[in-house]
């Protein structure tokens, strides 16, 4: 985890070309992504790391094969204690940066993570305020980060660069939700719950109500 976060770091500026086209990069058989024609490969630290220069933002993608001994995860409540994990993870690197609107998103069949770091390093350095905006998603074999990295006084201008990176991942069809957690188990929706916990307090009020009334009418 922290080899990640750390190349995400360490390879922000390596590459100097700027305005190029995206294009379909495959990361495996399995995940495809766009990225600046003239992109950037590292093999280090046991993951494949893309980086590269759009026309306004820094891309890098890392694909992070787990270990072989990784466990399964049995339920959906697992993948999300680990996304929470890897989230508070890149925070904690980052130094001052705040995580802004984290969310669930749906990839394929996969479900991963969304999310924003802000980073304001004005005050101490001077250098504009960072957004990175976030991918985060989990199989059983790899682990992928997606990252889209700016200034934030260019948000407006990023934001079909943005669209194209984001939108690019395609994931093969073999990769399925249970590529992530094994049982099918949801839990209990709102509804459920307070029909299964609530309804039998409610027919306890009934009856006392209606036992109270008998009283009142036999006196």
């Amino acid at each position: 985890m922290k080899k990640i976060i750390l190349s995400l770091t360490l390879l922000l500026f390596t590459v100097t070309v700027f305005g190029q086209k995206l294009k379909p990069v495959k990361l495996d058989s399995l995940v495809t992504v766009s990225l600046p024609a003239n992109f950037q490969k590292k093999d280090t630290l046991g993951q494949q790391i893309y980086s590269g220069n759009g026309a306004f933002g820094f891309m890098i993608v890392i694909r992070a094969q787990n270990a072989s001994n990784n466990a399964p995860l049995k339920k959906e409540k697992d993948l999300n204690n680990v996304l929470k994990t890897y989230i508070e993870g890149i925070q904690k690197q980052s130094g001052n940066g705040s995580v802004m609107n984290p969310r669930d998103t749906l990839i394929g069949k996969l479900e991963g993570k969304v999310f924003t770091l802000r980073v304001d390093n004005s005050g101490s350095t001077g250098d504009p305020v960072q957004l990175r905006q976030f991918i985060l998603l989990y199989t059983q074999d790899a682990t992928y980060t997606f990252q889209y990295y700016y200034e934030e006084q260019r948000k407006d201008l990023v934001k079909d660069e943005l669209k194209a990176f984001t939108s690019s991942i395609k994931l093969a069809p073999d990769l399925k939700r249970n590529d992530q957690y094994i049982s099918n188990a949801k839990g209990l929706s709102t509804p459920a719950k307070v029909g299964i916990f609530g309804g039998p307090l409610i027919i306890v009020i009934i009856i006392i109500m209606i036992m109270r009334k008998k009283r009142r009418q036999n006196a």
